[in-house]
């Protein structure tokens, strides 16, 4: 099989490595590091912009494509630009191919899910995106699940949890608080990488909730790692502390958003994971540390 990644950067890149060797991989990025990034995986490096089809037409024919670009952290404008935008110039250039691609996998966050009041949400619970950027990236699913078919398609959506792993570890933000109570949900970047490996090998599910197997209540996380590195535990704030700060009101929003996300399906599918809680994941940064 030959896979296409478009926007081939930070899980993007383990994907490649992880495809290498089973299958042809072709990773489109824009800029030269980003090129060499791509090129120091063994996999085919190609530059392109998404959303832009004239470049598009430098990416060979593939079987699968991953989209997984990033609106680089900017606001809602960037992201519908990427995310709906490019997303659907993707699919309408490679669809309209002689040989068009089989399979689509988008790349989205559990953030569409909005507030729960940290009760447990899977791939049936409905979205209830509270945000412009998670607004976006709902109607990105979307045009990933409904519009790909309609150009022979298949389109499907894997939907991250927090990502965290080798150079994303941020253990100062927890050692050295305040730490705001919440929920985490998270997922080490070689799992993420591997449960879109996952949807492109061996399941046709076009919906996949990609969180490891144990949300985690920030004060309880923050005081584990303190213990684990042999330092104080961090101090500790309420909600309604840290809404007493001058905040923009996504930040607020972000504060009062709570969930439990559950890979339950993804585990009755049979996905393995490398890393199946933080106490794994976070081993190496702690040992690093200490």
């Amino acid at each position: 099989m030959r896979v296409g990644i478009l926007g081939c950067g930070y899980v993007g890149l383990e994907l490649a490595r992880q495809l290498r060797g089973d299958h042809d991989v072709v990773g489109v990025r824009r800029s030269d590091e980003g090129m060499a990034a791509v090129e120091s995986t063994g996999a085919e490096a190609v530059r392109a912009d998404v959303t832009n089809a004239d470049d598009l037409a430098a990416v060979p024919d593939v079987d699968a494509l991953v989209f997984a670009a990033s609106s680089g952290g900017r606001g809602p404008e960037a992201a519908e630009r990427v995310y709906v935008e490019g997303l659907r110039t993707v699919i309408e250039t490679f669809g309209a191919r002689e040989s068009p691609p089989e399979r689509l996998v988008y790349t989205s966050s559990t953030g569409v899910y909005g507030d729960h009041g940290g009760d447990w949400v899977d791939e049936t619970t409905p979205l209830d995106p509270t945000t412009e950027k998670t607004r976006v990236l709902a109607e990105a699913e979307r045009i990933a699940r409904e519009v790909a078919p309609e150009f022979g398609i298949d389109g499907a959506v894997a939907r991250f949890a927090g990502l965290y792993g080798p150079d994303r570890y941020r253990l100062d933000r927890y050692l050295d608080g305040p730490v705001t109570e919440g929920y985490l949900n998270m997922i080490h970047r070689d799992d993420a990488a591997g449960v879109v490996r996952f949807m492109l090998e061996s399941t046709d599910e076009d919906l996949l909730l990609a969180v490891d197997d144990e949300p985690v209540e920030k004060w309880a996380f923050a005081d584990w790692l303190a213990d684990e590195c042999g330092v104080e535990r961090p101090p500790k704030r309420t909600k309604a502390e840290r809404l007493e700060d001058d905040l923009s009101e996504p930040a607020r929003r972000r504060i009062l958003t709570s969930k439990r996300c559950s890979n339950a399906r993804l585990r009755e599918l049979g996905y393995e994971f490398s890393y199946p809680t933080y106490r794994e994941g976070y081993r190496a940064a702690i040992d690093a540390r200490r």
